[in-house]
């Protein structure tokens, strides 16, 4: 094994805990809920990024670059000055949600370059402007643009114009699991010799307000290049710097003067390092050098195309303080990340795919974040301290008491969704599993333990609003993980994972049939599925109408889940045959599910028009006539997901499960003669349930396999182009509600801020629809093939079509003939620059038409897929045609 696997194995083992420490500081903890103590529930506005210097918070910390122990008691972190700022550059700065002509929109230049699982290597780039940074220009122009037009970035203000900007490359090695140098290489790009100003800064999370602290943590000076840190419980440590730097104490309490206008506590106070910096102001610093926060200064002139270095060595004080060593610290640890990826990419020859797949992979592993949320401590507030006003106590995430968090969780972005939103997870722990299997299943299980998971048994959804609807692919997401992990264990499953999941998701699963089956006629409705909402009225409302929506979408996810449940079930009987007879209950959910989209309620009505050839929506209003809504979108491609082959040498072993599979058919021939081919036999003697038999799967197919309909050079859009030039439109009261084609950001208001897309590409549906197609070859092999593209005169079969899906979302990324990124756009410095085209920003979501990157900028969780993505197409690419099969055990 690698190094890096030898330490996995024993941070597993529990033999040494080589993820005591990384990058768990967030990239912004202002303007989050958490944060957020208003009677409204303003967060944005609670604690802005103009306070953030000068407020000590209560839930977690922030910084550039930063790491931190794994419960976030002493944090470490980058702060820059260049001269010319009015405040030091200690965190990363953006756009609010209500700022924004997009939502919220960090306006920063970064990159997350390497990481190993472990973070014994990790690196980052962060591009920091010469000149001012334009907080008030970006503020002032964003405001003035609307939803149709483009967001004003801060490559557009000029700054970087003849390169005058620092590239700063932030590197951590470690030596032991609490043995870690830390660097950060400063190059100037520019054509003349600047100067800027480094800050390696040490603070203590503010946890001593409380009282519950034996004593107070402290950071103090031991020499003139060393501080020494005193922690309780945590240990103590040393942290010496390269160079004579000035040493330089505070602690981390609130300016209360700047912030709320009012005496202040202490003496010294959060922001005065800032203070001292740009104004040379010591009257918050102190002067006996200590505190709770503390930074080494370093004035650093670099010439023109150089590049000068700053260096520290954070090691428990019992240990060889030198720091000396710590080139050669950093440089085995870099050869050791090489070797574990070397390994893990052996099969992707293509060397700008190798680096895509690295950098997606860095991303996840830098977005991991030290979660802290104790709901009924946060609407009650502390002993002693502020109370919350009233009003909180029945407004948001109010039922959700039991609710503590306090774990290092994958985040979707850790600037623009520096909180975790369950259906993000279950996807970012797909090519996870690939580089750490162990830490992908315990954020599965972790959002099913009884402190996050609700008693009635809903996930939550996330920080703005736990009790929202997301899709349910939490169990989908654990059937994966365990099948990639079980690869990678020569087969051998991890029983325990899958049953303690499996219980916890059954709950899940009866919570969504409780609460989103209102009538019990297994047809579901949830609002906030699939991509937010496509629809002409905001799917979370119905109501509104006075009308009740039955959802295609919905329904579809149901029938995948049950599915889902399924698969876990007959994998689980590999170890306990008992379990199939909870095959048995989710195979019954999913047939029951399968008639009610073909007859809801037995009124003949059907959420699959034979008109169009496509799933809707149907909508009901009190004295009419139902309506299909027919939009089409991914609403209607979503059936597609509910999909399993089964092996049929399994039924020998489940005579149980067989016996009342065949009882169920015999029955009930009507809900047998909806499931796709289960009766027929397919390759290698597979069956097959399906929510689509050969035409509805052919008509679907076809339509999204249409370039003038859902197929896009770079992936499936999430609406039809056909309403580019026909949009929907219908009549509900006096309203006249209608939906078009939008392949970029969204223009309407609808739903607030950002969640109102109209046709941009995602990879969360790409990925699940070309896992889909991969399922439907399991069983037809090359017996089935399709019109590819729709209109073509070619033919493939589901497995080349995959591929060829797939690497339309890979060409994303990739260097085209004429050396662009389609994701970069007409952005030429993006595109040509050799400092910036190499370096890879994994947005939220792609224009429709273009592939040109939106929405979040860092978002490496879902859009991360990507190097599962090329993992799996290099491996298919050297199977041969008709051995689907090993393709589906990996």
């Amino acid at each position: 094994m690698s190094a890096e696997n030898i330490r996995l194995q024993e941070d597993k083992d529990r033999t040494k805990h080589w993820k005591k420490w990384g990058p768990y500081l967030t990239e912004r903890q202002w303007g989050t809920v958490r944060e957020d103590y208003s009677p409204d529930g303003s967060a944005w506005e609670n604690v802005t990024h103009d306070d953030a210097r000068s407020k000590a918070y209560r839930w977690g910390e922030e910084g550039i670059g930063g790491i931190s122990d794994f419960k976030q008691k002493l944090c470490l972190a980058w702060g820059f000055w260049n001269g010319k700022d009015p405040f030091i550059k200690e965190r990363l700065f953006g756009l609010t949600g209500n700022q924004g002509n997009h939502g919220e929109d960090v306006k920063e230049l970064y990159y997350y370059l390497d990481s190993t699982p472990t973070h014994s290597y990790m690196k980052m780039l962060y591009k920091y402007p010469q000149g001012e940074y334009p907080y008030t220009q970006l503020l002032e122009e964003n405001s003035k643009r609307g939803k149709v037009e483009p967001e004003y970035e801060l490559l557009d203000t000029g700054l970087f114009e003849e390169d005058r900007y620092f590239d700063i490359f932030i590197e951590y090695g470690k030596n032991d699991i609490e043995d870690i140098v830390g660097k950060a290489t400063i190059h100037n790009r520019g054509p003349e010799e600047a100067k800027i100003w480094v800050m390696p800064t040490l603070w203590f999370r503010k946890t001593w307000f409380t009282g519950n602290e034996s004593f107070m943590p402290k950071l103090k000076k031991a020499d003139t290049n060393t501080i020494n840190a005193f922690t309780p419980k945590l240990g103590n440590y040393t942290i010496t710097f390269d160079g004579e730097p000035e040493l330089k104490f505070c602690d981390n309490e609130t300016n209360r003067e700047r912030i709320y206008h009012i005496g202040n506590e202490k003496k010294y106070l959060k922001d005065a390092i800032n203070d001292y910096v740009i104004s040379g102001d010591e009257q918050h610093l102190n002067p006996r050098d200590f505190g709770t926060k503390a930074s080494a200064i370093y004035q650093i002139t670099i010439p023109a195309g150089e590049s000068r270095a700053v260096t520290l060595r954070l090691q428990p004080q019992t240990r060889d303080n030198t720091i000396a060593q710590s080139d050669d610290i950093l440089a085995k640890a870099k050869q050791e990340a090489d070797v574990f990826y070397a390994n893990l990419q052996e099969r992707v020859v293509d060397e700008d795919l190798r680096n895509i797949q690295r950098q997606a992979y860095a991303g996840m592993m830098w977005s991991k974040q030290f979660y802290y949320y104790d709901v009924e401590r946060w609407l009650e507030g502390d002993p002693g301290r502020y109370v919350p006003p009233v009003v909180r106590k029945k407004g948001r995430n109010s039922n959700w008491k039991h609710l503590q968090n306090y774990d290092i969780i994958s985040m979707p972005d850790k600037w623009e969704y520096p909180w975790y939103a369950a259906w993000d997870l279950a996807f970012h722990c797909i090519p996870i599993a690939r580089i750490d299997p162990e830490f992908a299943k315990d954020q599965l299980l972790l959002l099913l333990n009884e402190w996050y998971m609700h008693p009635n048994g809903q996930i939550p959804a996330y920080e703005w609003n736990f009790s929202d609807v997301n899709p349910p692919v939490h169990a989908y997401a654990v059937q994966r993980v365990y099948q990639i992990d079980k690869k990678a264990n020569n087969g051998v499953g991890d029983q325990e994972f899958l049953e303690r999941a499996l219980h916890k998701l059954m709950l899940n699963f009866t919570w969504w049939v409780n609460q989103k089956d209102s009538d019990g006629k297994n047809i579901f409705e949830g609002g906030f599925l699939g991509l937010d909402n496509i629809s002409v009225f905001d799917r979370s409302h119905a109501q509104k109408y006075h009308g009740k929506l039955e959802q295609a979408d919905a329904t579809s996810w149901m029938a995948m889940f049950s599915l889902n449940l399924l698969r876990i079930s007959l994998d689980l009987c590999e170890f306990n045959t008992v379990y199939q007879f909870t095959a048995t209950k989710f195979l019954e959910h999913f047939l029951y599910i399968a008639g009610a989209m073909s007859n809801i309620s037995e009124e003949h009505i059907s959420l699959w028009d034979d008109e169009d050839n496509f799933f809707f929506d149907v909508f009901h209003l009190p004295g009419k006539d139902p309506r299909k809504m027919k939009v089409r979108s991914i609403v209607g491609l979503i059936p597609l997901f509910a999909v399993e082959p089964i092996r049929e040498d399994l039924f020998a072993k489940l005579p149980e499960f067989k016996k009342r599979l065949d009882f169920f058919l015999r029955e009930k021939p009507k809900l047998a003669a909806l499931v796709s081919s289960w009766i027929q036999p397919g390759y290698e003697k597979r069956r097959l349930f399906s929510l689509l038999r050969g035409h509805r799967m052919k008509s679907v197919l076809q339509k999204m396999l249409d370039s003038d309909e859902f197929l896009s050079e770079y992936g499936i859009r999430s609406l039809s182009k056909y309403h580019e030039k026909n949009p929907y439109t219908m009549r509900i009261g006096g309203d006249v509600l209608s939906i078009k084609y939008t392949p970029g950001e969204s223009d309407t208001v609808m739903f607030g801020g950002n969640s109102n897309w109209r046709g941009p590409i995602w990879f969360p549906i790409n990925f699940l629809l070309i896992e889909s197609l991969r399922k439907f070859d399991f069983y037809y092999g090359g017996d089935f093939s399709i019109e590819y593209p729709t209109g073509s005169g070619q033919y493939m079969t589901m497995d080349i079509i995959a591929k060829e899906l797939s690497l339309r979302c890979m060409k994303i990324f990739m260097r085209d003939e004429n050396g662009n990124r389609p994701v970069f756009g007409p952005n030429k410095k993006y595109q040509e620059d050799p400092h910036f085209k190499d370096h890879i920003l994994f947005y939220e979501y792609f224009h429709g038409d273009s592939g040109v990157g939106l929405g979040a900028s860092h978002q490496t969780g879902w859009t991360g897929l990507v190097a599962e993505l090329i993992h799996k197409y290099y491996k298919v690419r050297e199977d041969k045609h008709h051995d689907s099969k090993t393709l589906f055990r990996s």
